[in-house]
C-alpha cells in the first residue's frame, strides 16, 4: 500500500499577524514555523511564497473563528475574504477548521510553561496556528482511516 504524503500550512489569521505551522511529511505532527507581521497584502503573499516553495505545500489549512453560537461573525468573515485573495494568489485549495478556542489554549500552554502571554503574542499565534493544522490532521487521518475499515 503507497503512502500519501502530504504539506499543508495551518494558519491563524489575525488583524496583525499571522501564526503559521507546517506538519512532517507523513502529516502526524503539526509544528509552529514562524508568525508573519501583516504589512500589505503582496508583501504578506511574497513570505507566503518562499514557504509554499520551500515546503512544497499543497494546501492551506486556516483556523475560523465562529462565534460561541456557531455563526460566521464579523472576523470570521475577514479572515475567509483574505484567506480566499491568498489563496488565489498561491494557487493552492483551502480547508477551514473551526478554531474557537485555539488562541485560549495556546495561551493556557505558555501559562503551563510559565511564559507571559502578554509578551509572546508571536508565539500564541504559532502555537494557535499548530493546534489548527493539528486538528485537521488527526480530522484526516481518522476519516482515512474509517474509509479504509470500510472498504473491507
Amino acid at each position: 500500500m503507497q503512502k500519501e504524503y502530504i504539506s499543508a500550512l495551518g494558519l491563524d489569521v489575525g488583524r496583525k499577524r499571522i501564526g503559521v505551522a507546517g506538519c512532517d511529511r507523513t502529516g502526524l505532527i503539526a509544528t509552529g514555523i514562524t508568525t508573519i507581521q501583516r504589512t500589505s497584502f503582496e508583501r504578506d503573499v511574497e513570505q507566503f511564497r518562499q514557504l509554499v516553495a520551500e515546503r512544497q505545500v499543497q494546501v492551506l489549512v486556516v483556523g475560523l473563528p465562529y462565534s460561541m453560537d456557531g455563526s460566521l461573525g464579523f472576523q470570521a468573515r475577514e479572515v475567509q475574504k483574505f484567506t480566499k485573495r491568498l489563496a488565489k494568489a498561491l494557487k493552492l485549495p483551502v480547508e477551514y477548521v473551526d478554531e474557537r478556542l485555539t488562541s485560549f489554549q495556546a495561551e493556557q500552554m505558555l501559562i503551563a510553561e510559565k511564559r507571559s502571554p502578554s509578551r509572546h503574542k508571536e508565539l500564541i499565534d504559532r502555537k494557535a496556528a499548530s493546534l489548527i493544522l493539528q486538528q485537521w490532521l488527526d480530522t484526516r487521518r481518522a476519516s482515512s482511516k474509517s474509509t479504509l475499515v470500510s472498504a473491507d
